[in-house]
């Protein structure tokens, strides 16, 4: 789906929030509880979102989420970075419930910033902050991961 059907689908009234140099799970912790409330979100430049930790420990649990489960059978895991941030918020939703499906539909994540997007306000969450909230500075982006996993950046 294009970016420009896909925010149509939204609507107008919709927060964006700019990912980058955020940490996953308290963004994804965020976004799942204000989803929860109502409100719609867009996610852009998820491919700079943080996951802390030590950088081949970190490699190793996705790799090993990745090869989980059969190519035809699943669980079928993502290595795009946009779609990882997703299964992360859908993973903090009731997401078998209606209220948790309808939560999950108001959320919408980008790779950059698209351009019907790049005038918008966009919105950063203090709690969330990888520079404020990590002292030994140990993580690497969501792309690296996704690197790691086999995706590649189409151009």
């Amino acid at each position: 789906m294009n970016v420009k059907r896909s925010l149509e689908l939204l609507g107008d009234d919709y927060t964006v929030i700019d990912g980058e140099g955020h940490i996953l799970g308290r963004l994804s912790s965020v976004v799942a509880k204000r989803l929860l409330n109502g409100e719609k979100i867009v996610v852009v430049n998820a491919e700079k979102i943080m996951i802390t930790g030590d950088r081949e420990e970190i490699l190793r649990r996705y790799k090993e989420k990745y090869d989980r489960g059969s190519k035809d059978y699943g669980p079928h895991f993502p290595r795009h970075p946009e779609r990882i941030f997703k299964r992360t918020v859908r993973g903090m939703l009731p997401h078998k419930e209606s209220r948790g499906r309808t939560a999950l539909k108001n959320l919408r994540v980008f790779i950059s910033v698209p351009e019907e997007l790049r005038d918008r306000e966009m919105e950063k969450i203090s709690s969330a902050l990888f520079e404020e909230k990590v002292r030994s500075g140990k993580g690497i982006p969501l792309l690296e991961v996704s690197r790691y996993l086999g995706y590649e950046v189409r151009a």
